[in-house]
């Protein structure tokens, strides 16, 4: 039982991070060639770990960030009972939470740069954004399975 429920939430984080993290990739380049900043601690993240970084290293960091960042709010789906939830609001909630949390304070902070909120909001809204719309196609994408799982 245990096993088939691990091996279900494997799946589903599987399909709907790739989903959602290609999903909105059109969105950044949407915003970098109106001159917004977005993604701009990929490179950073992966230097920790690669010398001069590739594009397709960027896009397996990508995916691999998405997986991990999809399995939480898989599993905030299945703890919320059926009758209290609002699975895109949750996940919408959660992206902006996860912006917030990780992406304008913990990654600034380490890196030493300034906070997004300090540079403005044309600096803020692009990425919140992003973050928003993934948390709510890992909703959609993953309807059938909050639906057919948990309380």
């Amino acid at each position: 039982m245990i096993t088939n429920v691990f091996k279900a939430l494997i799946w589903e984080t599987l399909k709907s991070g790739t989903i959602a993290s290609l999903a909105i990739m059109p969105l950044g380049l949407v915003f970098r060639y109106f001159g917004f900043r977005i993604g701009h601690y990929g490179p950073k993240f992966a230097g920790l770990f690669i010398d001069a970084p590739q594009p397709w290293h960027l896009f397996v960091q990508h995916l691999t960030i998405g997986w991990l960042s999809t399995t939480p709010l898989l599993l905030l789906l299945l703890l919320i009972p059926r009758s209290h939830r609002r699975t895109a609001l949750i996940a919408a909630l959660y992206g902006a939470g996860y912006y917030v949390v990780v992406n304008s304070l913990a990654l600034p902070i380490y890196f030493n740069d300034p906070l997004p909120w300090q540079l403005g909001w044309g600096t803020v809204v692009p990425s919140l954004i992003a973050h928003i719309a993934f948390g709510i196609c890992i909703a959609w994408t993953s309807r059938a399975f909050i639906q057919n799982s948990g309380a």
